[in-house]
């Protein structure tokens, strides 16, 4: 483990953190993926994620518990907040980040309980769909092209280290989703029944659409249940991260009665 202080902005390091850090796709090019901040970091330790660096600064690492976290790694880079603050994709920087290696790309796992993302736009959506389904026992999520980049920075924050416990699978077609050995479900304002009174399979696949435009036509031919919400306030539609949520947990809610 190596310790080394770090002056220049232009050191090849940061240079390279800075592209992971400020490109939400950078890390598809370059093979790594940025962290920022204390919890992330700590999430990826305790799933047993070994780090390839660490950049901290000099007044975090006189923390005891940042440099602990700091030595998780085999290199640490020590910089000032200023110089941190060029890497940093947060309008308040953290005082810590790592730079992991990308995983590989999993294999679909045709029978496990599984989120599908179909072109979902907003990283905070998305972000906020992996940390329901990893809390709710949903371990596989695929996400078809079109769909915000699992590993960007913006996603990473949302999930606050859900996705060290989750099989993620991006860039797939709708073809690819003939992998799956589980049937798909859909909410849809055009369903076939509601929520609470439909007869929910397990293990199953929820699919959540494009927040405008919902789930593709192609793919909703491939499902086998339309689910609606009940909405008693009246509302025309729900936020498809929130949608996630209630879906995700109804199925859990059963999945838990059951055993």
């Amino acid at each position: 483990m190596s310790w080394q202080a770090i002056t220049s902005r232009d050191n090849p390091h940061l240079q390279r953190l800075r592209k992971l850090a400020q490109d939400g796709g950078g890390y598809r090019k370059l093979g790594g993926v940025w962290l920022e901040g204390d919890h992330l970091a700590r999430a990826a330790v305790q799933r047993g994620v070994t780090p390839a660096l660490a950049l901290i600064t000099d007044v975090a690492a006189e923390d005891a518990a940042l440099h602990a976290i700091a030595d998780a790694a085999p290199k640490v880079l020590v910089v000032s907040p200023a110089l941190f603050k060029t890497v940093s994709g947060l309008e308040s920087p953290a005082q810590i980040g790592f730079e992991l290696a990308l995983p590989a790309q999993p294999r679909i796992d045709a029978r496990a309980d599984t989120v599908v993302l179909d072109r979902l736009q907003d990283a905070g959506n998305v972000g906020t769909i992996l940390r329901s389904a990893g809390a709710l026992g949903f371990r596989q999520v695929l996400a078809l092209k079109g769909t915000a980049a699992l590993w960007s920075p913006k996603v990473l924050r949302a999930g606050m280290g859900a996705h060290f416990g989750l099989k993620l699978v991006e860039g797939l077609s709708v073809e690819d989703l003939d992998a799956l050995q589980v049937p798909l479900l859909a909410t849809s304002s055009h369903s076939d029944a509601m929520l609470h009174q439909a007869e929910l399979p397990s293990p199953c696949a929820w699919v959540m659409g494009h927040e405008g435009q919902g789930v593709s036509d192609t793919l909703m031919q491939r499902c086998a249940l339309r689910i609606g919400i009940p909405q008693p306030g009246g509302e025309e539609s729900l936020n498809v991260a929130s949608a996630a949520s209630i879906c995700l947990y109804e199925s859990a809610r059963r999945r838990l009665a059951r055993s």
